[in-house]
């Protein structure tokens, strides 16, 4: 019987924000690393996808954080493979507190498989017919949403951000992660000082490359006391992302 990843993980101090609580990225570097290290347990990692020049890269994510854990408190990170819808397929994270009982993190993902060389998606069927190898547990029940920019609003142009050697990664395109530190920077610097995030959807809708140009759009909207920005993120005036943080 297929298990989940598990690992238990003491926060350490580059990881954490003016508040010494875990950064939004920083869960998701966490996350990327089990998702790594459990696809080779299911021998489908980076090493057995590169010999047929496949390769994993993230389309969606949707992310909950219930409780940020501090710097220097134990954590668990679990994830599991969930099976494949399509041509995407579903992973699951949570973390949970040092003695595994309470919820701090919520997220699920969805994947795509590419071919290293055409950089077109391709089915990898061994995994999407091997039943086997996934677990059919939710930690969030609905795969992570579409997100675009609301219609009939001008966003504010807030940064521009040319690419290089620190957003880049071993298959020669900006990590995912980066997206969601774009993102928080794009932030008013007071909000993110004085809130958490507490919801997060990323959509990776284009490759981002070695010296491309991103331009980075913000748009704010107010409901009572919640705080929800939309961002965007354009090379050429295509769209390559779009974010959604509610604060």
């Amino acid at each position: 019987m297929v298990e989940k990843y598990s690992v238990v993980k003491r926060i350490p101090s580059f990881d954490v924000d003016m508040s010494s609580t875990l950064r939004p990225s920083s869960f998701l570097n966490f996350a990327q690393e089990a998702a790594n290290v459990h696809a080779d347990y299911l021998g489908v990692g980076y090493d057995s996808m590169h010999v047929t020049r496949k390769a994993w890269v993230l389309s969606k994510v949707h992310v909950i954080f219930h409780k940020l854990p501090k710097w220097r408190e134990h954590v668990t990170m679990q994830s599991w493979h969930k099976g494949a819808n399509g041509y995407q397929y579903l992973r699951d994270f949570v973390m949970l507190d040092s003695e595994g009982k309470e919820k701090l993190v919520s997220a699920t993902t969805s994947w795509l498989v590419i071919d290293i060389d055409t950089r077109r998606l391709t089915k990898y069927t061994e995994l999407a017919d091997d039943e086997g190898r996934c677990i059919k547990e939710d930690v969030i029940a609905e795969p992570a949403p579409k997100v675009i920019m609301p219609k009939d609003v001008e966003p504010l142009h807030v940064m521009t951000h040319n690419v290089s050697y620190s957003d880049l990664d071993m298959i020669g395109h900006v990590n995912n992660v980066k997206y969601t530190e774009w993102s928080m920077n794009a932030v008013e610097i007071e909000v993110t000082k004085s809130r958490h995030l507490k919801d997060l959807v990323v959509n990776f809708n284009s490759e981002i490359k070695e010296g491309d140009v991103v331009e980075i759009y913000r748009h704010c909207e107010t409901n009572e006391d919640v705080i929800i920005y939309f961002i965007e993120g354009k090379v050429n005036g295509k769209n390559s992302f779009t974010a959604r943080l509610t604060f």
